[in-house]
């Protein structure tokens, strides 16, 4: 079971989408970590349209180019949910215990919920059950070694919506915003690509 499993075990929304990237897992997990808007083709373009135009504080939508987008992320409204390095080839305990040198970050947030509604703070917060009115959001990247110096990085976005009326709601937005989601997650992970596989050159 993933990370993500754990945290979005039930879902009515889902996207996908995988990359190969020749670099260890290890360097795929830091750039993970570390790029930024500014190197996410089409990123601030497509959240400038997500966002009308409208200025305000950085955020997902409205992120400085120089700063990890993660880091924007988790300051902005979503949390830091899971953030598991890969494990060294080089310990097998450590690895047989973790699924082998697989690495996963995962982060989260209330994209619906009642007005009076407190927001969660932790990670125990955020995966305790809610009642009607909610639409919870997680996202990870995961990465596994493929061998040969390679790995495999993913990343999963999955929406739950605890009853009928939200999900019909959040399913109007989805059908909106889809189509930019998913580009802007394969510019990602081509972003994370160029930062990984750049690490191993002079």
């Amino acid at each position: 079971m993933t990370q993500l499993d754990a945290f979005a075990p039930v879902w009515q929304f889902r996207e996908v989408h995988t990359i190969i990237v020749n670099a260890t897992p290890a360097r795929a997990y830091r750039a993970v970590e570390a790029v930024t808007a500014g190197e996410i083709r089409l990123f601030r373009a497509l959240t400038w349209l997500r966002r009308f135009g409208r200025p305000g504080p950085a955020s997902v939508l409205n992120p400085p180019g120089h700063l990890p987008i993660l880091d924007v992320a988790t300051r902005s409204g979503f949390l830091l949910l899971a953030a598991a390095p890969p494990t060294s080839p080089r310990d097998p305990l450590s690895a047989s215990r973790r699924g082998g040198t697989s690495g996963e970050i995962v982060v989260g947030t209330v994209v619906i919920a009642p007005l009076d509604a407190r927001r969660p703070r932790t990670a125990e917060e955020f995966q305790r059950p809610c009642g009607p009115g909610y639409a919870k959001a997680v996202m990870n990247f995961r990465i596994e070694d493929a061998g040969r110096g390679c790995c495999v990085v993913r990343t999963e976005t999955r929406v739950h919506a605890t009853d009928a009326r939200t999900r019909r709601r959040f399913a109007a937005y989805w059908w909106v915003i889809y189509p930019g989601s998913a580009l802007i997650r394969r510019m990602w992970l081509r972003a994370i690509r160029r930062r990984a596989e750049a690490t191993l050159t002079p």
